[in-house]
C-alpha cells in the first residue's frame, strides 16, 4: 500500500496538470463538458449555494464564508459578489494562483484541506467537489475533523458527495462514500445532518450534504 505522503503528493501533482491543462470551468468542473454545459452546471451550483446559505449577508454584517479547495475561485468570487465574506484555499498552487489574478474580493492562500487555521470560526464551511477525491482514509478524516472545527455555533459544513448507503469507488481519483460515514465523524463534533440538495445535472448523482453545528 503507497504511503499517505505519496499518494498526497501524487494527489498535488494530477490537480496541478488539471488546472494547467483545462480553462477556468472545465479544471475544476466536468473535463467531459463542452464551455457552455460547465457554464450551466456551475450556475445550477452556485444557485443552490446561495439558497442553502441563505440571503442574511448584507454591507453591516456579512456572512463569513470559507470556500475549501476552492480551485480557481468560481464559487469563492460567485458568493463575494453576493455580499459574503470570503476566505479560500487551495492545495494547488496553480488553482491559486490563477484565482488570485481574477481578483474579485476573495482572501486566497495555498493550503492543504486539514492544514487551514483560522483566528476566528466561519458561518458557512464549503467543500465542493473535494472530499470524494481523497482517496486515503485517515487524510480524509483529518480534512473533515479540521473542517469541522472551523464551524461556528449554529453555522454549516456544506460538502459534496452522492447520497449514498455504501462506499463507491470511481477511476482513479474517486471515492464515494456514505452519509454514515460523514455522520460518525461530524455528530460527535457536535454537528448534526439538516439537509440534502442534489445537483439534479444531468446524469450527476453528486449534491449538498448540509451539518449544522447545535453545539
Amino acid at each position: 500500500m503507497p504511503d499517505a505522503a505519496t499518494d498526497t503528493d501524487r494527489t498535488r501533482a494530477y490537480w496541478d496538470t488539471r488546472h494547467r491543462e483545462h480553462d477556468d470551468l472545465a479544471s475544476g468542473g466536468h473535463i467531459g463538458l463542452d464551455r457552455a454545459g460547465n457554464e450551466i452546471f456551475y450556475a445550477l451550483r452556485l444557485g443552490a449555494l446561495l439558497d442553502l446559505t441563505g440571503d442574511l449577508s448584507g454591507p453591516e454584517a456579512p456572512l463569513f464564508v470559507l470556500d475549501a479547495g476552492c480551485g480557481k475561485g468560481h464559487f469563492a468570487r460567485g458568493l463575494a459578489r453576493c455580499g459574503h465574506r470570503v476566505d479560500a484555499f487551495d492545495t494547488s498552487e496553480e488553482a491559486v494562483a490563477h484565482a488570485r489574478a481574477e481578483g474579485g474580493g476573495p482572501r486566497y492562500a495555498v493550503a492543504a484541506l486539514d492544514q487551514w487555521r483560522s483566528a476566528w470560526p466561519y458561518d458557512v464551511v464549503l467543500c465542493v467537489d473535494v472530499l470524494f477525491h481523497v482517496l486515503d482514509d485517515a487524510e480524509w478524516a483529518r480534512a473533515l475533523h479540521n473542517l469541522a472545527s472551523l464551524v461556528r455555533i449554529t453555522g454549516q459544513l456544506i460538502v459534496t458527495d452522492e447520497n449514498t448507503r455504501h462506499r463507491v469507488p470511481r477511476g482513479g481519483y474517486i471515492v464515494h462514500r456514505p452519509l454514515a460515514e460523514y455522520r460518525a465523524h461530524l455528530e460527535p463534533l457536535g454537528l448534526r445532518h439538516t439537509a440534502f440538495r442534489p445537483y439534479g445535472f444531468r446524469e450527476n448523482e453528486v449534491g449538498f450534504h448540509v451539518f449544522t453545528r447545535s453545539r
